[in-house]
């Protein structure tokens, strides 16, 4: 695993959203080390969206949503989608593992978060395209009142992107294995921010639901398309 900010040598990074008095950031955490086998066997990060590269509108949304730091965890292709997306400003975390499932990819994501200062972080996945900027702004919204726990819900049901304390992290890294991770990370949050929201805190975000891209759904075309 290594890890680098991509922006080093172009831009400098932007400035870290700003948290209420005694809570930190929220660090966005995109996913996108996937080699899209069902669409072709091109990596996911580079499929293209708006006539640019997909990985390079989910960092931006986490961005816009209020996310800082963000990290971007490649895998599939890692030295192509440097060359091809503009990642300048994201901290880019390369996953040698990630053949073995997804849960790799939370891991080392979670890992270069270690030390980053974030009180949260705000996980992500690069395929769903029909995330935007509002959903992420609705997750840190409920962080900055004091939810640690925090998942989007769609048409009643939970998924990504999902929201973590710090203090879950650990939990969160030693359960995601194999290719369960996401799927494991959502309902591990379905069932704990139920729990919390029972009790005071926890919060379910509602948003249009986005949808799984295939290859021709939300615009999206393998490269040279």
């Amino acid at each position: 695993m290594t890890t680098s900010d991509a922006g080093a040598d172009r831009a400098p990074a932007p400035l870290t959203p700003s948290a209420p008095a005694g809570r930190p950031p929220v660090a966005g955490l995109l996913l996108a080390a996937g080699g899209g086998r069902r669409l072709g066997g091109r990596p996911k990060a580079l499929l293209e969206y708006r006539g640019r590269p997909l990985v390079e509108n989910a960092a931006r949304v986490l961005r816009d949503g209020g996310c800082g730091p963000v990290h971007v965890v490649l895998g599939a292709a890692a030295g192509e989608v440097r060359a091809r997306a503009e990642l300048s400003g994201y901290a880019v975390t390369e996953n040698p593992d990630w053949q073995a499932g997804m849960g790799t990819s939370l891991r080392a994501g979670l890992a270069a978060l270690a030390g980053s200062g974030a009180g949260a972080v705000l996980v992500s996945l690069v395929d769903q395209p029909g995330i935007g900027a509002a959903a992420v702004a609705r997750l840190v919204a409920a962080y900055e009142a004091g939810a640690d726990l925090a998942a989007a819900a769609y048409e009643g049901r939970r998924g990504h992107p999902v929201l973590f304390g710090a203090a879950h992290w650990a939990g969160v890294a030693a359960g995601a294995r194999g290719d369960r991770g996401a799927r494991g990370l959502s309902r591990g949050a379905r069932r704990r921010a139920h729990a919390r929201r029972m009790r005071r805190r926890g919060r379910a975000v509602r948003h249009r639901h986005p949808g799984r891209p295939r290859q021709t759904r939300h615009g999206l075309r393998r490269p040279g398309q």
